[in-house]
């Protein structure tokens, strides 16, 4: 085995680290932007407050925004994990086939077709079927978009499981119901966990498509942001960007401790 040496080591760090501030620093100036005294965007603040999070928190229409996100994040998960696991559970079926390879490209060309595509392919179907501007459109819109995240967290969790415990299992005269129930399912467990994290994040950020199938009564937190910046540009905005910025990135580091904790207990 290869090693790298300690001086290398130290400038790819370094070089790593570099490359993680550019990308994140845009996306942190926005924290102490919220807690701004002014009614203004000035970077660095020159007075403190928390007048803007007590804005956010005490009006209806920010407030009713951030529930219906939350809610709509919360069913996207539970809807994309489980068409998610049923999936993979086809895929596995035909790993041996050219159909498998065909529809998993099928099920991860939403992360490659433009947002705006499907947006407005969406929106031309759910626009004959009565459903935007409604919880049901939004949960079936951000499950395609999410759909993708939870397939291939799921496949990672397969692609460490033995198939040999199923073969074991059946073997020992366990039904294909209690086999998956009491052997696979635990083993995936964690890789379902990361897909819905990752599908309720997908969604709780959506804008573009959620701007085509929103309604006057039903607006997500993104895209309130999305409006008032076109309105008004008051720190409540910020305030709105920082919970959205703390909750993903709590979510996200969630899913990869969830993940390198299953991948170091493999290991072992």
């Amino acid at each position: 085995m290869n090693r790298v040496h300690p001086v290398t080591r130290g400038i790819l760090w370094a070089i790593s680290a570099l490359v993680a501030l550019w990308l994140i620093a845009p996306t942190l100036v926005v924290i102490p932007l919220s807690f701004t005294g002014k009614a203004s965007f000035v970077f660095p603040p020159e007075s403190w407050s928390l007048r803007w999070y007590e804005s956010f928190f005490t009006s209806a229409e920010w407030t009713s925004a951030l529930v219906n996100s939350l809610l709509i994040g919360l069913l996207v998960a539970v809807v994309a994990t489980v068409l998610g696991l049923l999936a993979v559970l086809g895929l596995r079926a035909l790993a041996a086939k050219r159909l498998g390879s065909a529809l998993r490209i099928g099920l991860l060309a939403p992360m490659v077709v433009p947002g705006i595509v499907v947006a407005i392919g969406i929106y031309a179907i759910f626009l004959k079927l009565g459903l935007v501007g409604t919880i049901l459109g939004f949960v079936l819109a951000h499950t395609v978009l999410a759909l993708p995240f939870t397939v291939i967290a799921i496949s990672a969790g397969f692609a460490g499981f033995d198939d040999r415990l199923e073969l074991a299992a059946l073997s020992l005269g366990a039904s294909r119901v209690a086999t998956f129930f009491k052997v696979t399912l635990p083993n995936i467990v964690p890789g379902m966990v990361s897909g819905a994290l990752f599908a309720f994040v997908t969604s709780f950020d959506e804008v573009v498509l959620s701007l085509f199938i929103k309604s006057p009564y039903l607006n997500t937190l993104p895209v309130l942001m999305y409006a008032s910046v076109t309105r008004d540009t008051d720190p409540t905005l910020a305030a709105a960007a920082t919970v959205i910025l703390v909750l993903t990135t709590t979510l996200v580091i969630g899913a990869l401790v969830l993940t390198g904790r299953k991948n170091r207990a493999r290991k072992s």
